[in-house]
C-alpha cells in the first residue's frame, strides 16, 4: 500500500512544485521589471529645445522685441540687446566701462573699414542671438572684417576655416591680402602655400588672376625656395615679365583676355625705343625688387635665356655681371676638376642658391625627362616609374666633348610632390630631405618613393646645386615666407619626354631627348 501510495503522491508533488517555481519566476520577472522600471523613471532626459535660439533670433533681433540700445552704423539702425552685444569686448567695454554709451540707450557706430557693408552687420550682430552661423563664402571677407571690428574671436576662427576651405584661384590673393590685413595667421599661411603651387602651373594661363597679385607679395612668392617652377626658372621670368605688363596696361578683365590672348605682352618691352633698362625707368622702380629676387644666375644656363633677356632689356645689364662671372668661374673650377660638385651645405644656402624646376605628371605612367640649360657637364635625367623618382646621371661618349670627364660628380638634390583636389588645394604633399648624392657614369640613384596617399596628377618640384656655391651667390633679395606669361622664343610648355630615337647634345645641353 505504502508502495502505491507513494506512486500517486509523486506526480501531485512534482506538480505543485513546478507550479511553485513558475511562481518564483514570475516573482523575480516582476521584480527585475519594477527595477527596470523604477531606473529609467529616475534618469534625467536631456533634449535640446531646437526652437530656443531659433525663438530668441527671431524674437529679439529680427521682430526687435524689448530692445534696450539702438545701434546706428552705415545709415541703418539696429534695435538690440545690451545683453547679447556684450558678448563682444567692443561693446562689453563700452557698456562697463566710463564710457558715455554705458549710460545711454543709443550708440553710433563710425565704420571706416570700406569691407565692412550693412550684410555683414546684419549677420554679425545675429550671430550674436544665435548658437550657430551661416557664413556665406562670397561674403566671407566682409564677415571677417566685421568680426574683427568687434573682437569676436570664435568668430574669426569660423571664418577662418571657410576660407581655408574655399581657397581657389579666384579667391586665393583675396583671402591672403585679408588675412593680412586682420592677422589671421592660419589663413596667410594656408593661401600662400596655395599659390607656391599654383603660381606657375596655373596663374600664368590666366591674367585676370595673376594682375591681382600685388608686387609685396610676388616679390614673396618669387624668392621662395618652395616655389613649384613649372619647367625651368626662365617660366618664372616670362610670368614677371606678362604679370608687369598686365600691372602697366590692364584695368579690367575684358582687357586681361585681350592681352592674354595677343602678342602685346611679349613684344612691349622688346620694342621700346629706349636703351634704358625698363627698371631703370620710373614706370620699372616699383618693380625692381620683384626682379631682384630673381636667382639670375638660374637664368643663365642657356644661350636662348641670354638672348631673351638681352632683347627685352628689362633687367639693367650690370645686374648680370656678377652671376655670369661665378658662372663662367665654376664651369673653369670644374673643368679643371678643382670643383666636383657641392658635399656639404648649410640649408639656407642651398635653399637660397638652388635651381628651381617642376613639372607635372598627367598620368602613372613610366617617364623619362630632363631640363633644358647647361648643367656644368652634368646631363642630369629624371625617371618617374609610377612608384618612385630617381636621377640618372647619362654619359654617352659620343657626347662626351660635352660632359663631365670626372668619374663621379656630386651634386645636393631635394624633390617635392603634391596631388590637388579639384579647387587645387594640397590634398597630400611629400618633401624629400636635401640629399646629397655622387654618380658615377650612367649610374642612378634614388630620390623619392612616393607615397601610396599620392594621386595623378602629380606636380613635381626639384631643389638642385650642382656647383659649390659662394657665399656671395645667395639671393639678396629673399625675405622669406609669410612666416618668417609666355617668351616668345622659349615658350612655357612641359618639357618633352624623352623619346627612344637618339640626339646629340649641343653646347648648352638644351635638348630632352636621349637614347633610353
Amino acid at each position: 500500500m505504502g508502495n502505491v501510495m507513494h506512486k500517486i503522491s509523486s506526480p501531485i508533488q512534482a506538480m505543485r512544485g513546478k507550479k511553485r517555481k513558475r511562481e518564483d519566476d514570475d516573482s523575480d520577472g516582476n521584480e527585475d521589471n519594477s527595477d527596470l522600471l523604477d531606473r529609467s523613471m529616475a534618469t534625467p532626459k536631456r533634449k535640446k529645445l531646437i526652437s530656443t535660439a531659433k525663438y530668441i533670433y527671431q524674437a529679439l533681433f529680427k521682430e526687435e522685441r524689448n530692445s534696450d540700445i539702438t545701434v546706428h552704423a552705415l545709415g541703418k539702425v539696429w534695435h538690440l540687446h545690451k545683453v547679447y552685444l556684450s558678448q563682444s569686448p567692443y561693446f562689453a567695454t563700452m557698456f562697463n566701462g566710463s564710457w558715455r554709451e554705458a549710460d545711454e540707450d543709443y550708440v553710433h557706430i563710425e565704420i571706416v573699414d570700406p569691407k565692412i557693408t550693412i550684410e555683414s552687420l546684419f549677420s554679425v550682430f545675429g550671430s550674436l542671438y544665435m548658437d550657430e552661423v551661416v557664413l556665406e563664402p562670397r561674403e566671407i571677407v566682409s564677415i571677417l572684417a566685421t568680426a574683427t571690428l568687434f573682437q569676436l574671436d570664435s568668430l574669426i576662427d569660423r571664418c577662418a576655416e571657410v576660407m581655408i576651405e574655399t581657397t581657389n584661384a579666384e579667391t586665393a590673393v583675396k583671402y591672403y591680402e585679408a588675412a593680412c590685413e586682420y592677422g589671421v595667421k592660419s589663413v596667410k599661411l594656408s593661401t600662400f602655400n596655395w599659390l607656391l603651387v599654383n603660381l606657375l602651373s596655373l596663374y600664368y594661363k590666366t591674367g585676370k588672376w595673376l594682375r591681382l597679385i600685388n608686387i609685396e607679395l610676388m616679390e614673396l612668392l618669387v624668392a621662395s625656395p618652395d616655389l613649384y617652377v613649372m619647367q625651368t626658372e626662365l617660366s618664372l621670368y616670362t610670368l614677371l615679365r606678362f604679370w608687369t605688363y598686365l600691372k602697366l596696361h590692364v584695368t579690367n578683365d575684358a582687357e586681361c583676355e585681350k592681352a592674354s590672348s595677343s602678342d602685346d605682352p611679349l613684344q612691349y618691352f622688346a620694342q621700346r625705343q629706349s636703351s634704358l633698362a625698363f627698371l631703370d625707368t620710373p614706370k620699372g622702380r616699383p618693380f625692381v625688387k620683384c626682379f631682384r629676387a630673381l636667382r639670375l644666375h638660374n637664368l643663365l644656363n642657356h644661350h636662348v635665356d641670354i638672348k631673351v633677356l638681352k632683347q627685352d632689356n628689362i633687367i639693367p645689364s650690370e645686374w648680370l655681371n656678377e652671376p655670369l662671372f661665378q658662372q663662367w668661374n665654376s664651369m673653369l673650377l670644374i673643368d679643371q676638376s678643382l670643383d666636383k660638385g657641392p658635399k656639404e651645405v648649410d640649408d639656407k644656402l642651398f635653399l637660397d642658391t638652388c635651381i628651381r624646376c617642376g613639372r607635372t605628371l598627367p598620368e602613372n605612367e613610366y617617364l623619362k625627362w630632363r631640363w633644358t640649360g647647361f648643367n656644368f657637364g652634368l646631363d642630369l635625367i629624371l625617371i618617374s616609374d609610377t612608384k618612385t623618382l630617381r636621377v640618372k646621371r647619362h654619359h654617352r661618349t659620343e657626347n662626351e666633348r660635352l660632359l663631365s670627364l670626372q668619374v663621379k660628380r656630386q651634386f645636393l638634390i631635394r624633390v617635392s610632390v603634391a596631388s590637388l583636389n579639384e579647387l587645387r588645394q594640397i590634398k597630400h604633399q611629400q618633401t624629400s630631405a636635401i640629399q646629397s648624392i655622387a654618380l658615377d657614369k650612367n649610374e642612378e640613384a634614388m630620390l623619392i618613393m612616393f607615397d601610396k596617399e599620392l594621386t595623378y596628377p602629380l606636380l613635381i618640384s626639384v631643389n638642385m646645386l650642382v656647383v659649390s656655391p659662394s657665399r656671395k651667390s645667395a639671393n639678396p633679395a629673399i625675405v622669406g615666407s609669410p612666416t618668417a606669361g609666355p617668351s616668345t622664343a622659349r615658350p612655357l610648355k612641359q618639357p618633352r619626354d624623352i623619346a627612344s630615337d637618339e640626339e646629340s647634345l649641343d653646347a648648352s645641353g638644351n635638348n630632352t631627348t636621349v637614347d633610353s
